[in-house]
Order: structure tokens, then sequence, then C-alpha cells
């Protein structure tokens, strides 16, 4: 089963994307935090991070995404960023962090399940 972990800060939002991924089988996991999310991802190494930039605490988004990437045990996760921050600086910022593909929040769940599949091969 893959899993899927989802970083956010707001239960809302975890809620959802785990609803809109509910129907397919996958193992979902949630973090509140980039503490949180770093220690689940070294535990679970999940198939995929669906990742907010604004997290509270001193590791953001943008952090946990270049910490997974330069860690050679961890650096073929993928990662989409799924973020209120639509600036092209931000989006910039989360592919030089080496994200797999940016969401904008609010995003059609439709389209988070398309690149889902597609980054599991599915």
């Amino acid at each position: 089963m893959k899993k899927i972990l989802i970083v956010d800060d707001q239960p809302e939002v975890r809620e959802l994307v785990t609803i809109t991924l509910k129907n397919e089988n996958y193992k979902i996991l949630e973090a509140k935090d980039g503490q949180e999310s770093i220690d689940i991802i070294k535990k679970e190494k999940p198939d995929i991070i669906l990742l907010d930039i604004m997290l509270p605490g001193e590791i953001d988004g943008f952090e946990v995404c270049r910490r997974v990437k330069q860690d050679e045990e961890l650096k073929n996760i993928s990662v989409v960023m799924l973020s209120s921050q639509g600036a092209k600086e931000d989006i910039k910022e989360g592919k030089c962090a080496g994200a797999n593909d940016y969401f904008v929040k609010p995003f059609s769940p439709l389209q988070l399940i398309k690149k889902v599949e597609d980054l599991l091969g599915g």
C-alpha cells in the first residue's frame, strides 16, 4: 500500500485532502508542523508528501522539502507543495527546494488525485 503524508497546520485542509484521496488504496499519514513531518518521513518513508509551506515552528515547508531532497535515503520521495502562496517567487523557491510539483490553494481535488496517481505510476 502506497503511503501519502499530508503536512498542513490546518486540520480542515488535512481532512479535505484525506477525503479526496480516501477512495484510493493509500495509507494516509498526517503532520501539523515541520518537525513532526520530518520525524514521520524518517520513520515511515512515504511515497508522496503533500506539503504546505507556511507551518508553525522553525521548519517551514521549503526546509522540509530541502531536507528530504538532500537525504540519500529520502530523495526519491515525491514532494507536492500545497500552498496559498501562489506568487511566482514562491513557486520558484518550491521548485528550487526540489518539489516535484506545486498546487496553489484552493486546488482542484480531481487535479490533485491525477497528480498523485501520476507520481505513483498509477
